[in-house]
This record gives structure tokens, C-alpha cells and sequence, in this order.
């Protein structure tokens, strides 16, 4: 009566990838560069709105903290392990650490401390450049970039410490390091895309530079994080986060007083100004992974070339129109926020009238820029899958 029914090879196997699965954590160094990454993402938001509606009063704002916090923890984190590691000599991550100047760690600490560097670097060299030049310069100056490219090496650190975590490990445990890697991965396709935001404002949606740059930009990533991962709707996952957040930006930013500090002030500002609506890339991400699944035999050139056109023309589809709705009254309202424009801009401008502007003189200059944009397309799909296949040998 007391006897119990023993449990097959197969069913043991089950409970303990379970139990693995239930007790595997994901390590610190990945949750504390997250956390790096994040404080990096809101100081960025909240410094364009900054700028846009109060104007760069000083260099000490929270914006800037939390940027530069951005790169402070995540150089110390990666700077700790990097050195328990080179001289702990029992420490379980020797084995899949590299070697560099001297050091061992994870690869993608060492890009993390890269990016760190670069971001502290920017700090006294932004100051500069603005005390020289003027409180409200371009989006890509020479600080501006060198800021970018210290995020960037951030992000990408943390994406690779998932990837070669992932990358090792097994069964259920693994599934939940997928989860977190196509969270982290959004902002690697955030950081390229919110560069360019000078060439992708709504009255520049009708012109072929528009469609450019979201072609050189985008598909990359979406390509990438399809190889890299295993899920069919990798980059629909993805691209959906991706939406989510800059969504909650669209909808938080405004909930904040906020009047301008600096003249001249053209706009009625009470709030901070939002970043401007998510992109309709999930649309074009959703393509995507519909047909890509029908695809796979494919050689690779054949797949990169009929997903660039299967992305473009989604997103042509539906960008297109959708930025007559975003210029017309229907989207001056809590949820679009088409009215809500930077304090330094004057009622008479293209932006104010929701007016469109094309970079391109004629039609034929047009054509001619929309097809470079579809090759553009299509070669970043093939820069991105095997930008992916490489992810998915990382280990260390």
C-alpha cells in the first residue's frame, strides 16, 4: 500500500529541468547593468523633453544624472567582475571569460566598461560644447555622438552577457534568458533609431530620406534578433516592446509640469513635451516574421532580398497613411500628442502647420531615393542575419 510508482529517465529529467529552472537565477552583473541601462533610457526621454520644454539650464539637471548614472554603474559593475575574475582563480566564470589587457572577464563586460569610458568622457566635453556653441545644439554633435556610441557599447554589453548566459544554458531556464534577451535587445534598435530623430518627425514622413533612414536603421536588428533567438516572432516580440515603452514615454512625459526657462518661447508650454509617437515598425515586424517562416530554404541573398521588400513595403503601407492622420486635427488629442510642439518653436513653422517637407527637389529624385532605400533594406537584412548567426555562438 505504501509503494510509490518510480519515475522513468525522461520524467526525471523533466522535474529537475523544472526544479533548475525554478532556482536558476539570472546572474547580478546582468541585473545591474539593466539597471544601467534603464537609468540611461529615462535620463535620455526626460532630457529631450527637458530640452524641448524647459531648455539646458544647467548641466547638473536629473536628466543628466541619470545618464551619466547610466555609465558610472555600469562601469563599476562591469569593473568588479572583471577583476574577481582575473584574480579569483577559482571563480566558476573563468572558463567562459576571454582574456584582454591582462584581464579576464566576459566579453560583454568588457564592451560595458568601453561604453562606461566613453559615456564619462562625453560629460566635460558636452559642457564645453555647449558653454562654446549654445545651450540647444543638434542632436548629433560631437559629444552627442560620442555619448551615443558610449550607450550603444553599453547596451550591446548587456545584450552579449544575456546571449552568452543564453547561449549556455538549457531547457526551461534558457526560455526565460530568451525572454530577457529580446527585452534588452529593443534597445539596441531604440539607440539607432532615436539618433535619427531629426530626419524622422512627422512632416518629413512623405519624403524619401524619411524611409532611408528607418531602412538603415531598423531591419538590422529585426534580422538579428530573429537568427539570435528561437522563437518564430522574435522580432514581432521584440519590436511590440519596443512600442510598449516608447509608448509609456508618449503617455508619462506629459503628466509632468514643466515652463521654459530660455527665450525665445514661440509655444504655450505647462507640461514636458513627449517624444513624438512610436513608428509603425511592428507592423513591418509582424511581415516579417510571417513570411520569413515560409522562407528558410532559401539561400541567403534570395532571403535578405524578399524580406527587405516584404519590410519596406509594410512599412510604407502603413507609415504612409498613417502620417496624414498624424498631421491632421484627429491626433492633437492625450494620445497622439500631435500639438505638442518644443517651446522654440515658432507657430509659423512647417512642424506648427503640419505641413509635409521633402528633402528630394522632384518626383524622379523621389523614385530614385525610395529604391536606394529598398536596397538599403535589404543589404541591412543580410548584415543582420549574419550579425545574428554570430550571436548565437557567443558563449563567453
Amino acid at each position: 500500500m505504501g509503494q510509490t510508482v518510480p519515475l522513468t529517465p525522461t520524467m526525471n529529467a523533466h522535474v529537475a529541468e523544472r526544479a533548475d529552472a525554478r532556482t536558476a537565477a539570472i546572474p547580478w552583473y546582468i541585473w545591474t547593468t539593466l539597471a544601467a541601462v534603464l537609468s540611461g533610457v529615462v535620463g535620455a526621454v526626460w532630457d529631450i523633453s527637458w530640452h524641448e520644454s524647459i531648455g539646458r539650464d544647467s548641466f547638473w539637471t536629473p536628466a543628466h544624472m541619470l545618464i551619466y548614472g547610466c555609465g558610472i554603474i555600469a562601469g563599476f559593475s562591469a569593473a568588479y567582475l572583471i577583476l574577481s575574475i582575473t584574480f579569483q582563480k577559482d571563480n566558476p566564470l573563468r572558463d567562459a571569460s576571454v582574456t584582454m589587457w591582462g584581464c579576464r572577464g566576459p566579453l560583454g563586460a568588457f564592451i560595458c566598461a568601453w561604453g562606461a569610458a566613453a559615456m564619462i568622457t562625453s560629460a566635460p566635453f558636452d559642457n564645453w560644447w555647449h558653454n562654446a556653441y549654445g545651450l540647444d545644439v543638434k542632436i548629433l554633435s560631437p559629444p552627442h555622438v560620442l555619448l551615443a556610441l558610449g550607450v550603444m557599447g553599453i547596451r550591446f554589453g548587456l545584450v552579449i552577457l544575456v546571449l552568452a548566459e543564453m547561449n549556455r544554458a538549457r531547457g526551461a531556464y534558457r526560455e526565460k534568458l530568451e525572454k530577457f534577451f529580446l527585452f534588452t535587445f529593443l534597445f539596441l534598435m531604440a539607440t539607432t533609431v532615436g539618433m535619427m530623430q531629426e530626419y524622422t518627425n512627422r512632416i518629413l514622413m512623405h519624403s524619401a530620406r524619411f524611409y532611408f533612414v528607418i531602412m538603415m536603421t531598423a531591419p538590422i536588428w529585426i534580422a538579428a534578433v530573429s537568427r539570435a533567438s528561437r522563437s518564430r516572432w522574435a522580432a514581432t516580440i521584440m519590436t511590440a516592446m519596443y512600442t510598449a515603452v516608447h509608448l509609456l514615454f508618449v503617455l508619462t512625459v506629459p503628466l509632468f509640469p514643466a515652463t521654459p526657462k530660455l527665450g525665445p518661447v514661440y509655444q504655450n508650454i505647462t507640461h514636458l513635451v513627449p517624444p513624438d509617437f512610436p513608428l509603425l515598425i511592428l507592423a513591418a515586424a509582424f511581415a516579417f516574421d510571417l513570411v520569413r517562416h515560409y522562407i528558410t530554404n532559401w539561400g541567403k541573398w534570395a532571403q535578405s532580398a524578399a524580406l527587405g521588400v516584404v519590410f519596406f513595403a509594410s512599412f510604407v503601407a502603413v507609415q504612409w497613411p498613417f502620417a496624414n492622420f498624424l498631421n491632421s486635427p484627429a491626433a492633437q488629442n492625450w494620445f497622439f500628442h500631435a500639438n505638442n510642439y518644443p517651446y522654440f518653436m515658432p507657430s509659423t513653422s512647417l512642424w506648427a502647420r503640419s505641413v509635409y517637407y521633402f528633402y528630394e527637389a522632384n518626383s524622379t529624385e523621389w523614385w530614385i531615393a525610395m529604391a536606394g532605400s529598398l536596397l538599403i533594406a535589404m543589404l541591412m537584412m543580410r548584415l543582420g542575419f549574419s550579425f545574428g548567426n554570430w550571436m548565437t555562438r557567443i558563449r563567453r
